[in-house]
């Protein structure tokens, strides 16, 4: 295949959604796979070093430098992106307390996460009435994923905080809780995002439909 020359000498917002898509997703698979032991969160691949560590520093650094460079249509969008960036950098720079380590902030990790999986619902909802508003088939089939990937977020947060407000009764039975519940919201957020990057042929109008590797594509 010969690649065709730029059209833009800038990423496109699309390309940007299926970076952070494709990173969202396979963050917790990852640093659970090149751990050296069972992590029961993946903010505790900090401190497993090696690849596990690597991979979660530096994919979260990666998603909050798109996150800056993600405008969306609108101030809001714009501001809630930046938030959500400095909520990634917040998760990565402060380690939790895991595996007997103490926390450099206490509460400044876990507020983190919250403020960004919380701005991650938002865009959830922005992509939902963004979908709603065309109407075509596809479009819907969309607004469904997103109401969809909203709900799970939502759902793994509310999970991990009344098991920290019972004093951990959900985990004591399940003992990786919080790391299934993080891998559930990444998921959420990167379907959500990747949905949104225009992808993916089933649901997207080929008049609509994205590929970085082509010119003239559709916004």
């Amino acid at each position: 295949m010969i690649l065709p020359e730029p059209t833009k000498e800038e990423i496109d917002h699309r390309t940007l959604k299926l970076l952070v898509g494709l990173m969202a997703l396979s963050l917790g698979s990852l640093t659970s796979f090149f751990a050296s032991s069972k992590i029961e969160s993946i903010s505790a691949s900090y401190w497993e070093a090696g690849w596990s560590q690597s991979i979660f520093v530096g994919f979260l650094f990666a998603i909050a430098a798109f996150l800056l460079a993600y405008n969306g249509f609108s101030k809001s969008e714009m501001l809630m992106s930046k938030f959500a960036a400095v909520g990634a950098l917040g998760v990565a720079l402060f380690p939790c307390g895991c595996k007997g380590n103490p926390e450099i902030i206490p509460y400044v990790h876990f507020g983190s996460a919250a403020v960004m999986f919380l701005i991650l619902v938002y865009f959830c909802y922005v992509f939902y009435k963004r979908s709603r508003a065309k109407g075509h088939t596809e479009a819907n089939r969309r607004a469904f994923i997103y109401v969809l990937c909203g709900i799970v977020i939502i759902a793994s947060i509310l999970t991990m905080v009344i098991d920290k407000a019972t004093g951990g009764v959900l985990s004591s039975r399940i003992v990786r809780l919080v790391f299934y519940c993080e891998r559930a919201g990444l998921v959420a957020f990167g379907i959500s995002w990747l949905t949104a990057s225009r992808v993916l042929p089933v649901l997207t109008r080929s008049d609509e439909r994205f590929s970085p590797l082509e010119t003239g594509a559709a916004k």
